[in-house]
């Protein structure tokens, strides 16, 4: 997020100003900055962990550095270079894995209020992890715990997720789809339990940013320019820096 404004950093941090309208980003998307993992994998590449997202496209701007996102959808697999300038988003159900060949950073466009970092997100992990919420949680949920644990559970979950992408890469590579369609209805089966607090963020967020762009067109319809009056600005300085992400560390907003 890029703001020009006068004042102290104390004045960025907070939004001070009041007024009706919805106050997140443009549409409820989610922005974070993400410096991808640099440790390598098992087939000797560097990056984060393969996984999909259910209900959110994901849009990738990268800011510095150079590599790949890895991807596999029922249409088969690809692989997009990434360098500084490029701009690449993705559908809900595209599994991607993100490749650091040299300093990858990227910002990342999260749909719905960044749910994708809020749950909407199913690592491909090998199908014996998938079984249940409490069996994957296990695998998945960073623990409390220093640093240099953290990075090193990180690290293994990433590692479990990339044998069970190379799993289903190469059983679509050989013609074979069932397993690719199985980790789909597994992942399904695993978010079904958290449905109704997805559709309660979406309801006050994308589904409320639509909503009120359709009573401002029927009221400019009517000759009615009154919403105007209610403008204001909002800056945020991030409120986290360097968490453990899927695919990185994370420096992330609240909005």
């Amino acid at each position: 997020m890029t703001t020009s404004r006068t004042g102290s950093s104390a004045d960025i941090e907070t939004d001070r100003d009041t007024g009706a309208g919805f106050a997140g980003l443009p549409g409820a998307v989610a922005v974070s900055h993400l410096t991808v993992y640099d440790w390598e994998a098992a087939d000797g590449l560097r990056g984060g962990t393969p996984h999909l997202h259910l209900t959110c496209s994901e849009g990738y701007v990268v800011t510095a550095g150079r590599g790949a996102v890895q991807t596999l959808t029922a249409g088969g697999f690809a692989s997009t270079a990434l360098e500084a300038g490029a701009l690449v988003w993705f559908t809900p159900g595209t599994i991607h894995r993100l490749v650091n060949e040299d300093g990858l950073r990227i910002v990342v466009l999260m749909q719905n209020n960044g749910l994708p970092e809020a749950g909407d997100a199913v690592l491909t992990l090998p199908p014996e992890h998938l079984t249940d919420p409490e069996t994957y949680g296990r695998v998945v949920r960073v623990p409390e715990g220093s640093e240099a644990e953290q990075a090193a559970f990180t690290r293994r979950r990433r590692d479990l997720a990339v044998e069970g992408f190379a799993a289903l890469r190469a059983a679509w590579d050989a013609g074979d789809e069932k397993p690719l369609l199985d980790f789909h209805r597994a992942a399904g089966a695993l978010v079904r339990p958290r449905l109704d607090d997805w559709r309660a963020r979406w309801e006050t967020g994308a589904a409320e940013a639509a909503r009120q762009t359709g009573v401002q067109l029927d009221r400019l319809t009517e000759g009615d320019a009154s919403h105007l009056a209610d403008a204001r600005v909002h800056a945020r300085l991030p409120g986290a820096h360097g968490r453990f992400g899927m695919c990185g560390r994370l420096d992330t907003y609240a909005v």
